[in-house]
């Protein structure tokens, strides 16, 4: 039977206590963070926590969570999640109240549940949404419970044909997939959209940059626009729980895997493991 860890308790998943009022639920009023687990360990705990945190005094909110490193090893562990990769889910929801007040109710809910990831795929084929980002919206940069557009967008690049899709945002700039940051190499240099596109403060962008800085890979947080990706020589997209993962094929054009997606790869793999 699969747990879940909710408000400081272990309660089966099929048990989950959230109120029919509860904003989370039916405003989307909430926010979340998707980690890896690998051999039963938390992979960047502190980097997640810290991003809740930020995102949540945004809204006013104050998320007090010791020991996550700890709890989920054990949800991990109760859920025979031990060997190879995860996907846990840490949410924290708004509980009830009114339509015009963020202030979390007394019975909002932070919890943590754990499922197998599966493998990461070896490259992704993606096309360019029809929709824009909204870089100005008061949800910017936030991961949030709204996720409805994302679904809505990655379900037309199905239709297409295509597995992922590229959002551009309201001034023409790329901003970031459905599920991931985006990142192109192009005459040698790494390149990522700046977080004023928009775009969602990923773990894994940020760990990727440090990387590429660290090992001398030259990298620019750079606008970047629809034209930039018939430039570029590599494409990847980046999560915390896939890392890199090559493009292979961009709308109609086709892509090989680079040398930089691929070093960038092998230095992700080494560093999930310390």
């Amino acid at each position: 039977m699969t747990q879940i860890w909710c408000n400081g308790q272990w309660l089966p998943a099929a048990n989950y206590p959230g109120s029919a009022q509860d904003r989370g639920a039916f405003l989307g009023l909430g926010l979340f963070e998707t980690m890896l687990g690998l051999d039963g360990k938390l992979v960047f705990p502190e980097r997640h926590l810290a991003r809740l945190h930020k995102s949540a005094e945004r809204l006013g909110w104050s998320v007090d969570l010791p020991g996550l490193p700890e709890i989920a090893a054990e949800l991990l562990e109760k859920n025979q999640l031990t060997i190879g990769r995860a996907r846990l889910r840490l949410v924290v929801t708004a509980g009830s109240g009114t339509h015009n007040d963020l202030t979390p109710g007394d019975d909002r809910l932070v919890w943590l549940s754990a499922f197998p990831a599966g493998e990461t795929p070896g490259s992704l084929s993606v096309c360019l949404s029809p929709w824009p980002r909204n870089e100005r919206s008061p949800l910017a940069g936030l991961k949030t419970a709204c996720y409805a557009e994302n679904i809505i967008a990655l379900d037309h690049a199905r239709r297409q044909g295509f597995e992922e899709t590229i959002f551009a945002n309201t001034a023409g700039h790329l901003c970031e997939t459905a599920t991931a940051n985006l990142f192109l190499v192009i005459d040698g240099v790494l390149l990522t959209p700046p977080l004023d596109s928009g775009c969602l403060p990923g773990i894994g962008r940020e760990v990727l940059l440090e990387m590429a800085a660290a090992h001398a890979i030259p990298t620019r947080e750079y606008p970047l626009t629809p034209r930039s990706l018939d430039s570029a020589d590599e494409i990847f997209v980046s999560s915390a729980t896939r890392g890199p993962v090559p493009v292979t094929r961009c709308g109609d054009r086709g892509l090989a895997v680079g040398l930089v997606t691929e070093r960038l790869r092998a230095l992700w793999e080494q560093e999930i493991r310390v």
